[in-house]
């Protein structure tokens, strides 16, 4: 429903990250951030010296990219613009990047998320420091969330205390019924399921939310990690993996166990759709009664699960992977109860293991960070204690950030580049010399409807509900699922709220949502090298503009075109503009095929093709409202740079980034975003205005003949 800059449970614009392999995707941007006029800044090499022993920015003050808002020092003018515009414009800055110690991967991205993180910590700190704080206020519920995650004895203590209740009563499973129904029961607490609920608006519906089931049950990646053999060692390590965390919980025949568990879940990956099949919109909405369920994917308890999950008075469930269904199903009612049992135990014990003691943490970090990511060390424990507090409490901790962080120019501001590109699109889809006049009135028509928000939602979110506690992590972590769990089903029986937001102020993102066909741009990620208001405009215009086109373009990339300027999943093509915008994607998905982030990896076009097209979208969009921005006026020249040369380094700039092997490897084959050096190649190289910019020639690497340029949006 969602595109998102970066990776996440959202389709968004930004870096791709790495997923949690233990959260199988559902399909599922001020003053400096100062404080007041006398705070100062850093320049961005001061702002990556600004570290720790283990390489982290410890600031909480936006960085200063250059004088005009480039990283001139970071260039490597060694090579030429055509055969890596990465590297020159980030070679330099590249080279000497340091991942820190606890980090798969280090960049623009991530320096504003420890920025973000280090500001938290400085509330969090003095929330922690005051005695006055009253009960039931989000003031306490931070402070009592961070402390129970701090405290590492407390939590040791306990060893695997928590979890014996849920462990014995897994054991007590006798049934598959009772299976589905605790599977069911696993959206409000610790556990697992073959298949996962979440409720969202109705693609179909955008006025009513509806309840949608997705494939699950793999606690690797993808389906890939269980049938390819590049993975192989990557599963042999899960299984022992599996075996060492039943041996913890005192589960009988742990690597036995383990053999049987991951033989079932390479059954159901081998019946699941690909990450590129999940994207299909139109192939992922069927609308079944629970009783047509029932009838099509026989041998799981639909009933039962859906009564447990607090769903069993829905009349409609919309099923993704209506294929998948009845062969997961399958696995289901022919695996032995026993070895339901086994897996069950398994990754609830997986689940819970970052709020159990050191052993299991240790554990659970060694095989998906470790691992699968490469992550050398483990965050230290109190940084992990605020991104606790953060994701239980995430709107509270906004409403403290906003007061501190954004000023009401950097918002204005946005509202104006923001108006910029929607004219530049307009003018845009006006002139297609590939589309009729019938679709450019509908394109006209949802682009004039785009909801834009920035900053900060206009309400909060209340946590009244949720009680918390100072020294009960694991009895927290189960609150504040019971707590989601129940917001979302009050949802069913209310309108779709248009005001709520799908990420936090504090979140270095921005998103597309499709079926309120609307933009949001977090206030975090309005700071430098995305938007900085005393930067050269044409370098704002390259970054922060670049993320506004490509969430814009997600409205016209090849999914988002499927729903209207309302919303609703429809074809509002004709069949010949249809057509021609099908071919342009795949001479786009040809290009893309070729690149290879990392040797044996190549990009799926199938699974990156949306984000592409946004970033397609970031650059051609992005570089028109550059020059309505000029009012007819020429673009100075700053340090021997025009201003379209400018708009260029910006947009390259954003994505400077270094990943570690293993998690370049997972971010090839799970995520929808490309890789980073090729979101600043892949679109720049389509721009006939990057080739008179730089004069990139024949012969160069990147180099694309005039007629073989893609030209969508």
């Amino acid at each position: 429903m969602k595109s998102l800059l970066i990776g996440g449970a959202l389709a968004a614009l930004l870096l791709p990250a790495a997923a949690s392999a233990q959260t199988q995707a559902i399909a599922d941007n001020h003053d400096h951030a100062c404080l007041n006029a006398a705070c100062t800044q850093v320049s961005i090499m001061d702002a990556f010296l600004e570290q720790d022993a283990g390489g982290h920015y410890t600031g909480t003050e936006s960085p200063r990219y250059g004088t005009w808002g480039f990283d001139l020092a970071g260039r490597d003018t060694s090579v030429k613009p055509g055969d890596d515009f990465f590297r020159y414009a980030n070679g330099s800055a590249f080279d000497t990047l340091v991942i820190p110690s606890d980090r798969t991967s280090y960049g623009s991205f991530n320096l504003l998320r420890e920025l973000s993180d280090n500001r938290l910590k400085v509330m969090v700190d003095e929330l922690t420091a005051r005695s006055d704080l009253r009960a039931g206020t989000d003031e306490q519920r931070i402070a009592d969330l961070y402390r129970s995650y701090a405290d590492q004895a407390r939590v040791d203590q306990l060893d695997a205390q928590p979890i014996q209740p849920l462990l014995a009563q897994i054991r007590q499973i006798q049934t598959r019924e009772q299976m589905a129904a605790w599977m069911g029961g696993s959206q409000a607490r610790f556990g697992a399921s073959i298949f996962g609920a979440f409720i969202s608006d109705d693609a179909k519906n955008p006025s009513r939310y509806v309840t949608y089931l997705n494939q699950s049950g793999i606690g690797l990646p993808t389906r890939d990690y269980y049938l390819d053999a590049r993975y192989a060692d990557k599963k042999a390590a899960y299984q022992a993996y599996a075996a060492q965390m039943l041996e913890m919980i005192g589960w009988d025949n742990p690597a036995a166990a383990a053999e049987q568990i991951v033989a079932m879940e390479t059954q159901i990956a081998q019946v699941q759709w690909t990450p590129a099949e999940n994207r299909d919109d139109d192939k992922t909405y069927h609308a079944f009664t629970p009783a047509e369920l029932t009838a099509a994917a026989p041998g799981f308890d639909w009933a039962g699960y859906l009564n447990a999950a607090g769903l069993g008075a829905v009349d409609t469930v919309i099923v993704r992977q209506d294929t998948a269904f009845p062969k997961i199903a399958a696995v289901f009612a022919e695996t032995p109860i026993e070895t339901l049992r086994a897996w069950q135990a398994f990754r609830t014990a997986s689940e819970a293991a970052p709020y159990l003691s050191q052993r299991f943490s240790d554990a659970q970090w060694a095989f998906y960070s470790h691992e699968l990511s490469g992550a050398p060390e483990q965050r230290v424990r109190d940084k992990r204690a605020v991104s606790f507090a953060e994701g239980a409490v995430g709107e509270a901790f906004g409403r403290l950030y906003v007061a501190d962080y954004f000023p009401a120019s950097s918002k204005a501001q946005m509202e104006q580049l923001v108006a910029n590109l929607r004219t530049a699109l307009a003018n845009r889809i006006q002139h297609l010399d590939w589309m009729s006049e019938e679709t450019k009135a509908q394109a006209q028509y949802k682009l004039d409807h785009f909801n834009v928000k920035i900053g900060y939602p206009t309400k909060w979110r209340d946590y009244s509900d949720l009680s918390v506690s100072g020294d009960d992590l694991v009895g927290n972590v189960e609150a504040v699922a019971k707590f989601d769990w129940a917001f979302e089903l009050g949802r069913l029986n209310r309108p779709v709220d248009k005001d709520e937001w799908g990420m936090t102020p504090q979140t270095v993102n921005a998103y597309y949502d499709q079926t309120k066909n609307e933009i949001v741009f977090p206030a975090a990620i309005l700071q430098p090298p995305f938007f900085d208001p005393n930067a050269d405009p044409a370098v704002n215009y390259g970054g922060i503009g670049g993320v506004i086109g490509h969430e814009i373009g997600h409205g016209f990339d090849d999914q988002g075109r499927k729903s209207d300027g309302d919303g609703v999943l429809r074809d509002w093509w004709t069949a010949g503009d249809a057509t021609r915008f099908q071919a342009k994607t795949e001479q786009l998905g040809a290009q893309y095929a070729t690149y290879e982030p990392i040797a044996g990896f190549h990009i799926d076009p199938a699974l990156t093709m949306g984000e592409n097209i946004g970033d397609m979208a970031g650059v051609t969009v992005g570089l028109d409202a550059y020059h309505l921005s000029l009012n007819g006026q020429p673009a100075p020249v700053l340090d021997g740079l025009t201003g379209d040369q400018r708009f260029f380094l910006g947009w390259a700039q954003v994505w400077r980034s270094k990943y570690r092997d293993t998690a370049l490897q997972q971010q090839v084959a799970t995520d929808p975003h490309s890789a980073a050096q090729f979101r600043v190649i892949g679109p720049v190289r389509n721009a006939d205005a990057w080739y008179e910019a730089f004069n990139v020639q024949p012969g160069e690497k990147y180099y694309v003949a005039p007629e073989d340029r893609v030209r969508l949006w």
